[in-house]
């Protein structure tokens, strides 16, 4: 498996449309709700594809025989008193991928960057009861705290998030 950084996605855009919509029709909370719109999902991967042209995000992906088998993406915060802190947002590891480390691959690979950058804090949120809440806690993250009602899942029921962090 190869872990890597990429500062564009025009290669592997519609692998990681395919990456975004595997992960919403199999119940993962990343934002969309099903049935997938694919025009939303297209949308929404051009907005990444500027935010990398402007530095204010990194992705990186993981690739198996030249396919995206899971990506994770590290928000840059703009404001001058929080130059020091990123967001994790949308992991993500396809479903014929889980369960081979590729999200503590990832994870480590996006955090190496991070201190690279000069970031010494990390942030994210997960669905409460999610299974990428024993991931985070695994690698290190601190559990900060539960929002109840935060986001509707994928299936559009309302359900609370937990934050997390890391010290780097």
């Amino acid at each position: 498996m190869d872990i890597k950084e990429i500062n564009t996605i025009t290669d592997v855009a519609e692998q990681l449309q395919d990456l975004l919509t595997d992960c919403i029709e199999s119940g993962a909370s990343v934002g969309f709700l099903t049935p997938v719109d694919e025009q939303e999902v297209s949308l929404y991967w051009s907005s990444v594809a500027k935010q990398l042209e402007t530095g204010e995000r990194k992705i990186f992906i993981a690739c198996e025989s030249g396919q995206v088998i899971g990506a994770v993406q590290l928000s840059l915060c703009a404001k001058p008193n929080g130059a020091h802190r990123g967001e994790v947002e949308k992991l993500m590891v396809h479903t014929d991928a889980r369960g081979q480390g590729v999200s503590k691959q990832l994870m480590a690979r996006m955090e190496s960057v991070a201190g690279e950058l000069g970031l010494s804090l990390l942030v994210l949120d997960t669905r409460i009861g999610d299974v990428a809440s024993s991931l985070y806690r695994a690698i290190g993250y601190t559990e900060a705290g539960h929002i109840p009602q935060f986001a509707r899942s994928s299936n559009g029921e309302l359900e609370g998030t937990v934050y997390f962090y890391k010290l780097l």
